[in-house]
C-alpha cells in the first residue's frame, strides 16, 4: 500500500502532466486562431512580420492567463477520471484514504495556480499596453479638459477653467478646503495659471491671491506672483480624468482611476466590476479544481472526449455567467463586489454540494 506522501506525489504528478499539456497547448491555438483572424488586417497597415511576432510574445501572458482555469479543469477532470477508471481510487479507499484526503493535493496545487494567475493579472496590463505600442493601436488620448471640478484626496476642490494635459497647465484655476475656525482656517486660492514640473511632480501657481478665514470676522488675504500649493500632487493625466482600458491597467491603477472618477462625480460602475474581476477571475482557478474532482467521479465510464467536453461546457457556462452578472452589475442591479464574485459563488457552492455527496 502506498504511503500518504507517496499518493500526494502521485496524484500531484498525474495532475502537472497534464496541466502542462493543456497550459501550452492551448495558447498556441489562441495564437493561430488570431493570427488566422488579423493576420491580414496587420499585413494591410504595413506591420512587419517581427513587429506581428514581437506583439504576439507581449500577449501570451494573457493567453496562459486565459488557459490556467481551463488547463486546470480538464486535468482535474482526466486525472480524477483516470484514477476512477482503474480502480485506484477504489484501492486507496480499501486502504484507509479518503477521497478527500487522496485529492488534497489538488486543492494545494490550485492555490499555488491561483496566485500564478494572480501574478499574471498584474502582468498582463503592462504588456497589454507594450503589445498596442508595437502595434501602433494606441488610442489618440485627451489632451485638454475644460470646466471642470475635481476633488483631491484630502477634500481640497479645485476648479478649472482650462487644462491643456500636452504642455501640463492650467488657466483659471481656484482651490478650496473647507475648514473649521479657528482650529483648521478655510483656505481660498485662485490664480491665473500654474504650470506642472513633471520631475518633481508639483505644480506651480502663478499670479493669484490666497485668502485664509482664520475665525469668525478674522479674515486674511495675500497677494503672490509664484506659490507652491502643497496639496496639489494629482498630475494632468489623473487630472484629465479620460476613459482608459480596463484591461491596461493593473489592479491598483484601476483603483485609483475609479477614485479620480468618483472625486469628479462619476460612477464608474463597469471599472469597479472589472476591478473585482482582477482578482475573481484568478481565484476561479481554485474553484474550477474543487469543483472538478467530485463531479470526475461520476464519469468514470468517460473517455478522453468526453472529458474534455465536460470541461469545455463547464468553462463556456462559467464564463457567461462571469459576463452575464459584469453586466448586471455595471448596470447598477447588483453592487460590484457581488457581481464579480458570484459565479465563484455559485461554483463554491455547487462543489460543497457534490463533495458532500461523494462516497469517501
Amino acid at each position: 500500500m502506498m504511503r500518504p506522501r507517496t499518493l500526494d506525489r502521485y496524484v500531484a504528478l498525474q495532475f502537472l502532466r497534464l496541466w502542462v499539456l493543456f497550459a501550452l497547448a492551448a495558447p498556441v491555438l489562441f495564437i493561430l486562431m488570431d493570427v488566422t483572424d488579423h493576420l491580414d488586417n496587420y499585413l494591410d497597415r504595413g506591420l512587419t512580420l517581427r513587429q506581428v511576432a514581437i506583439s504576439y510574445v507581449y500577449q501570451l501572458p494573457l493567453f496562459v492567463l486565459y488557459a490556467l482555469p481551463v488547463a486546470s479543469l480538464i486535468a482535474t477532470i482526466f486525472t480524477v477520471n483516470g484514477m476512477t477508471r482503474h480502480s485506484e481510487v477504489a484501492a486507496a479507499k480499501a486502504g484507509g484514504i479518503s477521497f478527500y484526503r487522496l485529492f488534497a493535493p489538488l486543492a494545494v496545487l490550485g492555490l499555488l495556480l491561483t496566485g500564478v494567475a494572480l501574478g499574471l493579472s498584474e502582468l498582463v496590463p503592462v504588456t497589454n499596453r507594450l503589445r498596442a505600442e508595437v502595434l501602433g493601436q494606441r488610442r489618440s488620448t485627451a489632451k485638454a479638459r475644460t470646466d471642470f471640478v475635481y476633488r483631491a484626496r484630502d477634500g481640497h476642490v479645485l476648479s478649472v477653467r482650462r487644462l491643456d494635459g500636452g504642455t501640463g497647465r492650467m488657466f483659471g484655476l481656484s482651490l478650496e478646503r473647507e475648514g473649521n475656525e479657528p482650529a483648521v482656517p478655510v483656505i481660498h486660492v485662485v490664480a491665473r495659471e500654474a504650470t506642472y514640473d513633471q520631475q518633481k511632480g508639483r505644480w506651480m501657481l502663478s499670479d493669484g491671491y490666497l485668502r485664509m478665514l482664520l475665525d469668525r470676522g478674522v479674515e486674511r488675504s495675500f497677494r503672490f506672483s509664484r506659490m507652491l500649493p502643497l496639496h496639489l500632487r494629482e498630475s494632468p493625466e489623473q487630472l484629465l480624468a479620460e476613459p482608459k482600458d480596463p484591461e491596461e491597467m493593473r489592479y491598483g491603477e484601476l483603483g485609483q482611476f475609479i477614485e479620480t472618477l468618483q472625486r469628479s462625480g462619476g460612477r464608474p460602475l463597469e471599472l469597479m466590476v472589472k476591478r473585482e474581476q482582477k482578482i475573481a477571475i484568478p481565484v476561479a482557478t481554485f474553484i474550477v479544481i474543487i469543483f472538478a474532482a467530485p463531479l470526475a467521479t461520476s464519469a468514470g465510464r468517460g473517455g478522453a472526449a468526453y472529458g474534455i467536453g465536460i470541461a469545455l461546457g463547464i468553462t463556456i457556462f462559467y464564463l457567461m455567467l462571469f459576463k452575464i452578472t459584469g453586466a448586471l452589475g455595471a448596470g447598477g442591479a447588483l453592487s460590484p463586489m457581488v457581481a464579480a464574485w458570484l459565479p465563484n459563488a455559485v461554483f463554491l457552492a455547487a462543489a460543497i454540494g457534490m463533495a458532500a455527496r461523494v462516497k469517501t
